[in-house]
């Protein structure tokens, strides 16, 4: 099984940006965790602070990896263009969150990539990349 994570904006600086928010480990850090965790995943890692970076990687991927999981980042609530890429390919995209957005500012409340992605997943930290792969592995969450 192959699974692309894809990580937006400013989330080249976890461990550093707003510990009490994020976190105070890199996700390089927690993607040893997690790929020890699943040997039999071949999970790939992608992370750019550019929305076309973004959309290319996922054209890149979309059509021969099993699952994508996305955390976009502000992109989440203002890229319609991350939208219409995610509904072009056919690989299932899960939209990743680490903090509860809900819980956060209003503007952070509405996502314009949700209704394109096969599920939310915000709110339980770095664990929420561990709950995406289990839900494309199929083992349930």
């Amino acid at each position: 099984m192959k699974i692309q994570i894809i990580n937006g904006p400013n989330l080249n600086l976890l461990g550093k940006r707003e510990p009490g928010v994020y976190g105070s480990m890199s996700f390089e850090e927690y993607l040893k965790e997690l790929r020890g965790h699943y040997p039999d995943v071949q999970l790939d890692y992608y992370q750019s602070n550019v929305e076309g970076e973004l959309i290319n990687k996922i054209h890149e991927v979309g059509f021969d990896y099993d699952g994508i999981i996305l955390n976009a980042g502000a992109y989440t609530h203002t890229s319609v263009a991350l939208h219409d890429a995610i509904r072009a390919v056919k690989t299932p995209v899960i939209e990743v969150h680490i903090s509860n957005v809900h819980k956060r500012e209003e503007f952070r409340h509405k996502s314009m990539i949700s209704s394109a992605c096969m599920g939310v997943i915000c709110g339980f930290g770095m664990a929420s990349y561990r709950l995406a792969v289990e839900a494309l592995k199929g083992d349930g969450c």
